[in-house]
């Protein structure tokens, strides 16, 4: 099936609108913080919309210790980020707060509305409530932050906040047209290309429903938002945390899961590469055995998709624990992979990268991936920590398990070089990092790490 036949599956309409002023703000400096003493944020999931999770490497890692830990009012499934000495944190009780990165004191806090009684959706794993759950993402040039909030009228609401203060300036609607907001859940980050701010949907744990995969796109600049809607008569979801990588071209890379079909082909379990403004589908990938991963549950979008620059090859790796390699630009389309590997028992949640090597969440440990242009290897297994989303910083791979551990590890072996417990952990909980500073979600808390003192 040659991409331009998706066509009739593309949605392109308003989701939405504006309600204020779209006038750009001054870029952001943070006050009582002088920027020059960081260089390095971590604006959105991972660290960019490449998705690379890689922070700055010096200082080294030496004598590391938790500096503070904050308690917020709900749970924290949402990524960290840090932007000019800030952490901004969001939970499921729809509150972004901002702390001072050195103390952890709130800087302010904004509540956006009541969030969703879990026990009023039809299925799910995120309970007593659930509000706010895909990592949002701050643009430093216009000082604002993006962030979707899961309302008690059970609708997916983008808030654009103030960096400096939080203030409420824009709020619109973007549950898909024709979507159940009520069986549609905002699990992947957000992202943001040259253009837009890009939001995925997938469904709740359980499958319950009619749902569906989308993709929506924000224009950065206000006006009629673009919604791409996978072409599965229910399901193939795109949840994975990580939400949607952004080539170097700008491409969209999304990764779609299970889908009711059994036989015509229908963009379930692939990776999907979409234009900037979501019009086409430049290219697809969807392993031989798609059928059989829609009738075991085996999502390949467990994880995200993982674009690798310098090789010119995008890697996949989902339920099943099989990584495939793909051209970049050209995914190959059923079966046609560079190269494929079976690693481990299952990956779940988003990858980091650094060159060559890619580092995946396992449920058997924690995986390095040295990748080539046609071939892929397992360059060490760590058993611990499991299902732990990694990033690179101070010389480490840092993750956090489901006990509520975070590790580092020498990157070059897998060996545990720090632990420290956190007290809790969310599903697919993943730290941020700054120069000097891991910050990690616990449980209803946010913990900050001295690297190096």
């Amino acid at each position: 099936m040659k991409a331009g036949t998706l066509a009739l599956a593309l949605v392109l309409a308003a989701c939405g609108s504006d309600t204020s002023s779209q006038a750009s703000p001054a870029p952001y400096v943070s006050p009582g913080i002088p920027r020059s003493t960081l260089a390095a944020d971590w604006t959105e999931y991972h660290q960019n919309s490449a998705r690379a999770g890689a922070g700055p490497a010096a200082p080294a890692l030496s004598s590391p210790g938790v500096t503070w830990k904050t308690p917020l009012d709900w749970d924290v499934y949402a990524s960290p980020l840090i932007v000019a000495g800030h952490v901004l944190a969001a939970t499921e009780n729809n509150t972004v707060y901002s702390l001072d990165l050195f103390t952890g004191a709130v800087v302010w806090k904004q509540h956006l509305g009541d969030p969703v009684d879990a026990t009023s959706l039809p299925c799910g794993n995120i309970d007593p409530v659930t509000g706010i759950t895909g990592t949002p993402a701050a643009d430093p040039r216009t000082g604002r932050l993006y962030v979707v909030a899961f309302l008690r009228t059970r609708h997916h609401m983008l808030f654009t906040l103030s960096l400096t203060d939080g203030t409420v300036l824009s709020q619109q609607d973007v549950d898909p047209p024709g979507s159940n907001p009520s069986v549609q859940q905002q699990r992947g980050a957000l992202t943001l290309g040259q253009s837009f701010v890009y939001v995925t949907f997938g469904g709740l744990y359980g499958d319950c429903g009619a749902y569906h995969g989308y993709v929506v796109a924000v224009p950065l600049k206000g006006g009629t938002s673009l919604a791409w809607k996978v072409p599965s008569a229910r399901e193939a979801g795109i949840w994975t945390p990580q939400g949607a990588t952004i080539g170097p071209d700008g491409s969209v890379y999304v990764v779609t899961g299970n889908g009711e079909s059994r036989s015509a082909f229908d963009y379930s379990n692939s990776v999907i590469q979409l234009s900037p403004d979501l019009q086409s589908v430049r290219s697809y990938f969807a392993p031989s055995n798609w059928i059989s991963l829609n009738d075991s549950d085996t999502d390949l979008g467990s994880v995200g998709a993982t674009v690798l620059p310098a090789l010119g090859v995008v890697v996949a790796i989902g339920k099943q624990g099989v990584a495939y390699v793909l051209k970049a630009g050209a995914l190959g389309g059923v079966g046609g992979q560079l190269a494929s590997k079976a690693v481990c028992s299952g990956a779940f949640g988003g990858t980091a990268w650094s060159g060559s090597t890619v580092y995946v969440p396992c449920g058997n440990g924690l995986y390095a991936l040295a990748v080539s242009s046609g071939s892929i290897d397992v360059a060490w297994r760590a058993r611990r920590p499991d299902l732990a989303s990694p990033i690179i910083a101070a010389g480490a791979v840092w993750a956090i398990d489901n006990s509520g551990t975070l590790f580092a590890l020498d990157p070059s072996s897998g060996a545990v070089v720090y632990s420290v417990g956190l007290g809790a952990a969310q599903h697919f909980s993943t730290p941020a990092a700054t120069e000097g500073f891991v910050v990690a979600p616990a449980g209803r808390s946010i913990a900050a790490i001295s690297t190096s003192r």
